[in-house]
């Protein structure tokens, strides 16, 4: 079968190339042509284009952005046409792919969507063009399910793929990895500032305010896979601050704490079961305008899971050096990371059990076939 497969940011190329390597698994015959990253690229199958090429964060970013955007949507149209694919599966990224699918069904394509995009953040009204222009939707989110249903519309709820790719990954010999990289044997506090530019510029400077006044913790920043370390560069201007770039899975499992910009690594860090603050702070115009028609409680992806404030969330201007310690110093102590545990635990039994990629491979193949 001929596979084409659209995923648009760090996340979507980690879980587009697990879907890929089971794709391959399940069907001998199975051709793969993408637009990923790294990851999916070493699974195998035809990079059609990098992520790199299209990361626009916030409203404004896009606005300004708009030629370039519509250009590869017209290019992504074009290239699936030749290719005539047996599916076109969509990966996250709905500002994107929901274009994309709207004309994929009028030219007669089988649609699937792995990881729904986040309709029930804001603007449910999607959820109609998803009805009409998706033949089958896969979910990792277990809220997901019911919400969809509620809009008679019935979904697959396959289970988190980060499950997977975390408990299959080896075990980090930490006195290797501390010597490798040059790093104390002080507790290591990960600052996971985002894999984006703008969100990088925004978030990591805020950070690295807190070192001065914890000298008693190595402070590491993850470097994204997205960004080259010259861009880094420009903020690491202090002593006790180390960098290092595309091993955040690894920095995560010897890290005490963690300061985290909101998206995917704020569940990631809780399945490492890393105490973590949650950051957030956007481009004033884009806050604003998400303000109006967001309607979620939470932002982080641990507290929607879990209905309550898990952890910590610090938005815009929340987002200051005074919070910031106070919160870093508070995940430091025993009785908080205590409740944490507790908690990281119960969310993980929430997420369902491990496979979310073979399930999800299974059931588009069986769909096709």
């Amino acid at each position: 079968m001929k596979y084409y497969i659209v995923a648009g940011e760090a996340s979507g190329d980690l879980h587009g190339s697990n879907l890929m390597k089971a794709l391959f698994k399940i069907d001998g015959n199975a051709t793969i042509r993408f637009w990923g990253g790294d990851l999916m690229q070493e699974a195998g199958g035809t990079l059609v284009k990098h992520y790199k090429e299209r990361q626009f964060m916030g409203f404004a970013e896009v606005i300004l952005n708009l030629r370039k955007i519509l250009g590869l949507i017209k290019f992504c149209k074009s290239d699936i046409k030749t290719y005539n694919p047996d599916v076109i599966i969509f990966i996250d990224n709905s500002g994107f792919n929901l274009r994309i699918a709207k004309w994929a069904r009028l030219q007669g394509f089988k649609t699937h969507y792995y990881i729904s995009p986040q309709v029930w953040a804001s603007r449910a009204s999607r959820v109609e063009k998803i009805k009409r222009d998706i033949d089958a939707m896969y979910c990792i989110l277990p809220f997901e399910k019911e919400f969809y249903k509620k809009h008679n519309y019935d979904v697959y709820f396959v289970g988190h793929p980060l499950i997977d790719a975390i408990s299959d990954r080896p075990q980090v010999d930490e006195v290797e990895f501390r010597k490798t990289y040059q790093l104390s044997n002080k507790p290591i506090i990960a600052l996971l500032p985002g894999s984006r530019k703008q969100e990088i510029t925004k978030m990591l400077g805020i950070m690295l305010g807190m070192i001065n006044d914890f000298e008693d913790y190595q402070f590491v920043i993850a470097g994204a896979p997205s960004q080259d370390y010259e861009f880094y560069k420009q903020f690491i201007n202090q002593e006790n601050v180390s960098f290092i770039p595309n091993k955040t899975y690894d920095l995560l499992s010897i890290s005490y704490a963690a300061l985290v910009t909101s998206g995917t690594a704020t569940l990631e860090t809780a399945l490492y079961k890393v105490p973590q603050v949650v950051c957030y702070k956007a481009n004033p115009i884009s806050y604003h305008i998400a303000k109006r028609i967001i309607t979620l409680k939470y932002i982080s992806l641990v507290n929607l899971i879990m209905d309550k404030p898990v952890v910590t969330e610090l938005i815009q201007g929340d987002l200051n050096k005074i919070r910031l310690k106070r919160e870093l110093e508070l995940i430091l102590n025993p009785d908080k990371r205590g409740q944490l545990y507790l908690d990281y635990y119960d969310l993980e039994q929430k997420l369902g059990g491990k496979g979310a990629s073979e399930k999800t491979a299974k059931l588009i193949y069986e769909a096709i076939t």
